[in-house]
């Protein structure tokens, strides 16, 4: 069962009315499936450790691969409080890190961008199939829009929800609820791919299926909360996940 969500959106505060009210669709036909981006969309993993370790090392700082493991899924600017205490005595520094890591990030992903194995195929296969698609992301906007170009995939999403869309993160589900507001579908006809434990959690109490996605860096059991698990995105196809929906 999903863990209790203080102070929770509820599916009662998000609009639900979108754009796709007015293509006269019966809506009880649609489904939608949202996906989360890093882990799921991006192999981003070792990109997001490279990017603390060359932001550690222009600060003079160290952080060490199990610190970052144990660490991750969660805000830059959390990892910097537990980390460095020292700078998180500056909110104006910690801002700058907090960019100066993001910006690293993107560098790096441009350079050599590691596209999550399968996820293209998901994509076009769900959309061939007639699923509403959108993306529920705690990640900066910035990140979310180079990851969707670099998949050229970004015309297949109808909902993109970053972190700058939202004001309570995962495992609130506002990000969740907000995305399949804008695609206009009931919660209950989404699934939501998501590789964090966080992130299954706001799924679940969006009243959506959920399903978690054993990336590198994350660990099943972490994972048991989630309608299905799956160790890679090709164990998934527009039927399975229509069946799992209802």
């Amino acid at each position: 069962m999903p863990t209790p969500i203080p102070s929770q959106t509820t599916i009662d505060e998000i609009d639900i009315s979108g754009p796709n009210d007015s293509q006269g669709q019966n809506m009880t036909d649609v489904r939608a499936v949202i996906f989360d981006v890093d882990g799921v969309l991006i192999d981003s993993y070792n990109a997001h450790f490279e990017s603390w370790q060359r932001l550690a090392a222009e600060n003079g700082l160290t952080m060490s691969e199990a610190e970052f493991a144990r660490d991750f899924g969660r805000t830059s600017r959390e990892i910097i409080a537990d980390l460095w205490p020292s700078a998180a005595e500056s909110e104006a520094r910690v801002a700058e890190m907090d960019d100066r890591k993001e910006a690293l990030y993107r560098e790096i992903i441009e350079a050599d961008f590691p596209a999550m194995a399968g996820a293209v195929e998901l994509i076009d296969a769900l959309d061939a199939a007639g699923f509403l698609l959108g993306v529920g992301s705690s990640g900066p906007p910035e990140n979310v829009a180079l990851t969707l170009a670099r998949l050229n995939r970004q015309d297949r999403f109808g909902s993109v929800v970053t972190g700058a869309d939202v004001t309570a993160g995962k495992p609130n589900p506002e990000v969740f609820l907000t995305a399949a507001g804008r695609l206009g579908v009931s919660p209950a006809c989404c699934a939501v791919i998501e590789d964090a434990a966080a992130g299954i959690t706001a799924a679940n109490a969006a009243g959506m299926q959920s399903i978690g996605l054993v990336s590198r860096g994350r660990r099943r059991e972490a994972l048991s909360a989630a309608h299905r698990i799956v160790d890679r995105l090709d164990e998934l196809s527009a039927a399975s996940i229509a069946e799992l929906i209802g």
